[in-house]
């Protein structure tokens, strides 16, 4: 198993006086499925938003597939980006929007110029986005107003315009925080079969120990920017 992100000695200070990481160093491989377990405020919305550059760290360094991303902008950033899938607590999705459209958002990083500005995508990516959502069972809601959802189903759509990044690296922040029992399984069975099925590697954020015992090949525990251990589990 590859190494797919490492952090090596990262700090994060905020302008007041916040200490919200503290000298985090560690290594995630290939096909992972990680729970970063913590209370809030304990830095985990914070250590996620670094890796896709979100959030600059204070120093220290970070490597995706190798490469330094810490300083690195323009193309370079763009091209790390794509690399980097998130899915959001609170969707993030344009309601006024299809559900089609906000799929295809996520290959809105491969669109250069006019084309990206106006949105006009390729015909294979337009049927893609379709495959997805049939696969997240979302086929017939294609062409509905992303407002006209549910919050399950709103959260299926963020991770089919995750994926649709062709990324190496899914990033979950509290993704069943606001759904129901019903809908947070279904939410976690499909993220774990993603990591499975197309050897992602997924990182996700939750205040859940149980579901973390469930879904997790690894859980690592935050307190105040500190990692206080740090589990790996055969499922």
């Amino acid at each position: 198993m590859g190494t797919v992100l490492k952090f090596e000695n990262v700090n994060k200070y905020y302008s007041n006086n916040v200490h919200a990481l503290h000298s985090i160093s560690l290594e995630i491989g290939e096909g992972e499925l990680v729970s970063v377990i913590g209370p809030s405020g304990s830095g985990k919305s914070t250590l996620l938003r670094t890796i896709n550059r979100l959030i600059d760290v204070s120093d220290g360094a970070i490597l995706l597939d190798g490469e330094d991303i810490t300083n690195i902008g323009g193309k370079k950033l763009r091209a790390v980006r794509r690399k980097v899938g998130m899915i959001f607590q609170n969707y993030n999705l344009v309601y006024r929007l299809s559900v089609l459209q906000n799929v295809l958002h996520g290959y809105l990083g491969y669109l250069d110029g006019i084309k990206g500005i106006l949105g006009i995508y390729p015909e294979e990516q337009k049927l893609r986005a379709i495959k997805l959502l049939e696969e997240m069972g979302l086929g017939a809601f294609c062409y509905n107003r992303a407002s006209d959802l549910s919050g399950g189903q709103k959260q299926r759509v963020g991770i089919a315009r995750a994926i649709m990044q062709q990324p190496k690296i899914l990033l979950a922040d509290e993704p069943i925080a606001s759904l129901d029992p019903s809908s947070a399984k279904n939410i976690m069975d499909i993220l774990a079969g993603l990591v499975k099925t197309k050897n992602i590697t997924c990182i996700v954020n939750l205040h859940q120990l149980d579901v973390a015992k469930k879904y997790s090949t690894r859980i690592i525990g935050l307190s105040k920017g500190t990692i206080v251990f740090d589990v790996r589990r055969m499922n």
